[in-house]
């Protein structure tokens, strides 16, 4: 991005001032004396690790929460946000980490919910999906109107918050990874329609972990780091190495260790699988492919391309149509397609799921809870029907210290843990099982920038050890500096499979959007 738009001008007054944001929670002061304002057609972007307090300060301006000090100005105006409603009101949209969408519900109603109607009590939901189809159609975010919520993935739950924004005419958009859903030829694409979106006056808060893409769309940068405003930069005055240091308060390595991989024999084989998707169509057809014994095989895709039903069909969590899983044991093939959740762990895999908190993870439970829960049954952990909590305690208070996962104690609630910490507790337990092959699908989503390097440090020595990965991620950043073969999915079909040192982000692209010449 070139310099600050002209149109940015210091002596214009602020569309959004957030003046000395103070926060505290029980223990904690999640934003110490925070000051952060936006001018109207810029893109600023917020930086930090998880739990640096990005996540309270864009709540504050949500109404989602009330700040113990400081105020908040729209316009020069001092303002009351008690609720998100009255962020509405102010033409405030926010895409949230979690997202608030209602999964019984279609797209079409989700987008609908809270918003008055032409037509009285009776919402208009024909008008309504007219008008998504616009907005899909102008942003290059296709989303079904009649698809419901639970059937869609990840990322396209994104892209219907993100047309919800749109729908109510927001002025101040607040973006968290917006990225994900899209191949690097449509980021380009999808900058170039959010910097007509600030042409027009609007401003937008950009939170990305990916430096390329906050040092190629953003105008201002502010770093946060435990609670407190590190500083504010721009583009021009910083680099990617300056700001990683500024987030975490130390040098942050982002290259991998150039190891060659010492390949075994093949510990997983995929051969012409197909698997149901949840909308009546095959999520993946006659897929094929094989991870080796101390490889890792990272699988790029556009978000929704059946990626989440490969890793459910493996991970026994997904019915099979036809083809076969196989794990390997000593050269010879265990079919594992169509087996449950327990017997596909009992036969060697581990699996890290893309959502962590509805698969990974039980909220409610204990850090060591967490920690045993696929093993909680085994002599070492319960005997006679009664557990062992001595030793599931110091089991799990190793795998804290060995995996640095930053909480209070073991017994605190893995709910009250950051995501990357969550994050890090379920990647712990699912490597002390010692597996023969993992599969980590988007293993650091929503990870601040010092936890993607960790966790990523830990599925390089799990490699480095012999164990078979499989990473299925929509990161390409990441893909491309993990993996010893990088395979492509596109509509549920493999484009391809390449070697990591002779694959170009350009080709890469083109396969994931379905070119394979």
């Amino acid at each position: 991005m070139n310099s600050v738009s002209a149109s940015i001008q210091s002596d214009r007054q602020p569309m959004l001032e957030m003046r000395g944001i103070t926060k505290r929670f029980p223990g904690v002061i999640a934003n110490d004396n925070v000051s952060f304002d936006v001018l109207p057609g810029e893109v600023h972007t917020l930086l930090g690790e998880n739990g640096a307090g990005k996540s309270t300060l864009m709540k504050i301006l949500y109404g989602l929460y009330q700040p113990d000090e400081g105020d908040v100005l729209i316009n020069g105006e001092k303002v009351s946000l008690q609720s998100p409603s009255d962020a509405i009101d102010h033409r405030i949209g926010m895409i949230h980490q979690h997202f608030m969408l209602v999964s019984s519900l279609t797209v079409a109603e989700n987008v609908a919910l809270g918003l008055s109607s032409t037509r009285g009590p009776i919402t208009d939901l024909k008008q309504v999906a007219k008008k998504i189809k616009s907005l899909s159609d102008r942003y290059g975010l296709h989303v079904d109107p009649d698809a419901y919520i639970w059937q869609l993935a990840v990322g396209e739950r994104q892209r219907v918050e993100i047309i919800k924004a749109l729908y109510r005419d927001v002025q101040l958009l607040v973006l968290d990874e917006p990225t994900a859903v899209l191949t690097p030829q449509e980021v380009d694409d999808f900058f170039v329609i959010l910097r007509e979106m600030t042409s027009d006056g609007r401003g937008l808060i950009f939170i990305s972990h990916k430096m390329n893409e906050v040092m190629e769309l953003s105008d201002r940068i502010s770093v946060l780091r435990l609670g407190r405003l590190v500083g504010t930069t721009t583009p021009q005055e910083t680099t990617r190495e300056a700001l990683a240091q500024m987030m975490v308060g130390r040098e942050v390595d982002n290259t991998r260790e150039e190891r060659p991989a010492t390949i075994g024999r093949t510990a997983l084989s995929i051969n012409r699988l197909s698997v149901g998707g949840d909308r009546g169509v095959d999520a993946l057809i006659d897929f094929s492919l094989d991870v080796q014994q101390g490889e890792i095989v990272g699988l790029a895709g556009v978000s929704g391309n059946g990626q989440r039903e490969l890793a459910e069909a493996i991970s026994g969590l997904r019915p099979i149509k036809s083809g076969s899983i196989s794990l390997f044991h000593d050269g010879n093939p265990k079919p594992i397609g169509g087996l449950g959740p327990k017997a596909v762990r009992e036969a060697g895999l581990s699996f890290v799921p893309e959502e962590r908190m509805r698969d990974g993870a039980i909220g409610e439970f204990s850090v060591a809870d967490n920690m045993v829960l696929h093993n909680h049954h085994s002599t070492r952990f319960s005997r006679g029907g009664f557990l062992n909590f001595g030793e599931i305690h110091r089991h799990s208070q190793k795998l804290v210290d060995d995996f640095q996962v930053k909480t209070p104690s073991i017994d605190t609630p893995a709910k009250n843990l950051s995501g990357g910490n969550i994050q890090k507790m379920i990647i712990a337990r699912e490597l002390d099982s010692d597996p023969e092959v993992l599969i980590a699908a988007q293993p650091t989503r929503g990870v601040d920038i010092g936890a993607a390097e960790y966790i990523h440090a830990r599925l390089v020595a799990a490699r480095n050890a012999g164990t078979a990965i499989l990473v299925i991620s929509e990161d390409l950043d990441e893909v491309m500096l993990l993996a010893d073969r990088i395979a492509v999915i596109c509509q549920g079909r493999m484009m391809g499979v390449v070697d990591r040192i002779d694959a170009s982000r350009e080709q890469l692209g083109l396969m994931m959007a379905g070119v394979t010449d």
